[in-house]
């Protein structure tokens, strides 16, 4: 039973960082129609700004802080000089060119930081276990990360749902030509939103770097669970992203405990223990063509 427990609140922090990079990504596809790959590289982007500026800056949470900023920057700078060239494409032109600046963007990190992976440090005060009960000692810093996942799922709701610019930005997720024609700035709005997705995936980087290698490339595995959790979802929904999210980490974290123990009542213990994540992840897949079968737009689709 603590396993269990262990397990599911892993899962919810893992599906919580999917949600900060999910949510940016179905704002991005929802309102602009954009298909962008490169998003995992913002994520990465972030991690790796993070672990620069944590020595230099000794402080975890000013190093976030500031990486938060910078990546926002590059992924409005990235809107403005080269994605709103491929808005008039057609999907295909979208994902050769977001492809393309996902290997530039490999490239740059290693020729700065280097090829080899770096370390992000727990911060000091949440480098210890907690007990939350049933002889659980669960990590402090894993619950903080919960937290702020929650915080941020919490704060990008009433953002979107009861601002004006939450309203612009459904008006334009829902239908881009009218949301122009009634006056609303497609341009800036997009610039912003791009800005704002970009932020949500530094987060998530910082969050995940103490527990994952930041290491060249790790935007491209995260990403694909990313697309999962936005098509699960419904595409530019919020609500759908966090629903999503949540389902793809408990799916892939709970079914990496249970699955091999299942399976070690019927195989070796060192097959079990090899098949085991191996059936974990593709039951992620076999949610997501679930969901579709009973609902082709998505949980909860922000069109139509």
């Amino acid at each position: 039973m603590s396993a269990i427990i262990e397990s599911a609140l892993n899962g919810v922090q893992f599906g919580l960082m999917l949600f900060l990079l999910a949510a940016g990504l179905t704002l991005v596809f929802g309102i602009m129609d954009m298909i962008n790959l490169a998003h995992g590289s913002l994520y990465m982007f972030g991690a790796y700004l993070t672990a620069a500026l944590v020595g230099p800056m000794g402080s975890f949470l000013a190093a976030m802080a500031t990486a938060m900023l910078a990546t926002a920057v590059i992924g409005m700078l990235l809107e403005t000089t080269v994605l709103r060239t491929l808005y008039q494409r057609d999907h295909l032109s979208q994902v050769l060119a977001t492809f393309a600046l996902i290997l530039i963007s490999n490239e740059l990190v290693r020729m700065i930081w280097g090829p080899q992976p770096r370390g992000l440090p727990l911060p000091e005060l949440f480098s210890g276990p907690v007990d939350i009960g049933w002889g659980i000692q669960y990590p402090s810093y894993r619950l903080l990360v919960i937290g702020v996942g929650l915080a941020v799922a919490l704060l990008l709701y009433l953002v979107v749902a009861r601002t004006r610019a939450g309203m612009w930005v459904r008006a334009g997720a829902s239908n881009r030509e009218m949301a122009t024609v009634m006056g609303v700035d497609i341009k800036r709005l997009f610039t912003l939103v791009f800005g704002l997705g970009a932020m949500l995936c530094a987060v998530a980087g910082a969050l995940l770097g103490p527990l994952l290698s930041v290491q060249v490339g790790m935007g491209e595995s995260i990403l694909i669970l990313a697309f999962v959790v936005v098509v699960i979802g419904g595409i530019g929904s919020i609500r759908g992203a966090l629903a999503g999210s949540l389902m793809v980490g408990m799916v892939d974290t709970v079914g990496r405990t249970l699955v091999p123990g299942a399976l070690g009542t019927v195989f070796s213990p060192s097959v079990a223990s090899s098949l085991g994540p191996t059936l974990a992840s593709i039951m992620i897949y076999v949610l997501m063509a679930a969901v579709l079968f009973w609902k082709p737009q998505g949980l909860f689709p922000a069109r139509g």
